[in-house]
């Protein structure tokens, strides 16, 4: 049997974080944020801050094709019931790996046609979110 590769901690701590830095925004990791929709406690792979802004982040990374995909809707929901919450003023949900069947569907506008929640959370490849990050324009 073979072992996926997610490596969403190390993805994290050796490529988005530095990025973040060199924008000028501070980051706690693995921050528990309230209760999981549903069930359980929600617990974001960063907590990213600059100035008076507080941003949830979640990394998803797919190495190979797998099911992390039927996670992201879940992940979307969960995200806006934070932010919903107020103590935070935007969310993002980065996707990144090469084993995507749908990830061009989950960063385009037609996934919130679907999904009502994917409006308020900016669901983007790992590739916008470096850009956006190591620029300060989060």
């Amino acid at each position: 049997m073979s072992r996926r590769d997610t490596s969403t901690g190390a993805v994290l701590e050796q490529m988005v974080l530095p990025a973040l830095r060199l924008g000028g925004y501070t980051s706690q990791v693995q921050v528990h944020v309230g209760p999981r929709l549903g069930y359980g406690r929600h617990i974001v792979d960063a907590v990213v801050e600059k100035g008076d802004e507080r941003m949830l982040l979640s990394v998803k990374w797919q190495q190979t094709s797998g099911t992390v995909e039927q996670k992201v809707p879940y992940e979307v929901m969960c995200l806006a019931d934070s932010l919903g919450r107020g103590a935070f003023s935007k969310a993002y949900l980065v996707l990144g790996g090469e084993g995507w069947k749908l990830r061009g569907f989950f960063t385009s506008p037609e996934f919130g046609l679907f999904l009502p929640a994917a409006a308020q959370v900016h669901v983007v490849t790992f590739e916008t979110f470096i850009a956006r990050a190591n620029q300060g324009r989060l």
